[in-house]
């Protein structure tokens, strides 16, 4: 489990494509002295389980079905990433949970600044828009955030980025068009799945 609370940023350094799957290393990483094989770590959103790292790096093992899915298909070298690592029992949950399983991607549709924020509109996959709700949670690039306005007609959300979250993410190197990853509030789908059931 994660909180969407981003702890660094990291880079992509090398890319190995392979058949079925890639190889993915991450560099400038915070914390990558302190990560063990098997750790799981949120990149951009995404759960990925560490295979190798030294005091500087680390890799991951990414099936081409997460690729698919993901907007780590659109990752290059040199490009910045979200990096959180797993959340401990003691932590504070200063964001929302987040298991770091991507709903679907979406794109970015405005990028509007304004006195000391950024707003961003994001295009939204028609069939996550009814468990996104004003002032609720959602995840993006594995940034918890909260949805400051829901266009129904427009399949797009708005969230409001404050200078904090645009100087300790890479959603301020986001430009139109952008493919970003989201995961919609687990809790969502749970009332979801129980309102079925009772029905």
């Amino acid at each position: 489990m994660f909180t969407g609370l981003v702890e660094g940023l990291g880079k992509v350094a090398k890319i190995e494509k392979g058949t079925e799957s890639a190889v993915f290393t991450f560099g400038s990483v915070p914390f990558a002295d302190q990560l063990q094989i098997g750790d799981s770590v949120s990149v951009n959103g995404t759960c990925l389980t560490v295979i190798n790292h030294d005091a500087d790096t680390f890799s991951v093992d990414v099936m081409t079905q997460t690729l698919k899915l993901t907007s780590l298909q659109t990752l290059q070298t040199g490009d910045g990433v979200n990096l959180e690592r797993a959340a401990l029992v003691s932590s504070r949950l200063g964001g929302h949970i987040v298991q770091g399983h991507i709903d679907g991607t979406g794109s970015i549709a405005l990028l509007q600044p304004g006195e000391k924020w950024l707003q961003m509109d994001i295009q939204f996959p028609a069939e996550l828009m009814k468990y996104v709700v004003p002032q609720g949670s959602i995840c993006i690039d594995g940034v918890s955030l909260t949805v400051g306005s829901v266009s129904d007609n427009l399949n797009q959300i708005t969230v409001w980025l404050i200078p904090e979250t645009l100087a300790k993410t890479n959603l301020s190197a986001k430009k139109l068009g952008d493919l970003v990853n989201i995961e919609v509030d687990v809790l969502a789908k749970y009332v979801e799945r129980l309102t079925k059931r009772d029905n």
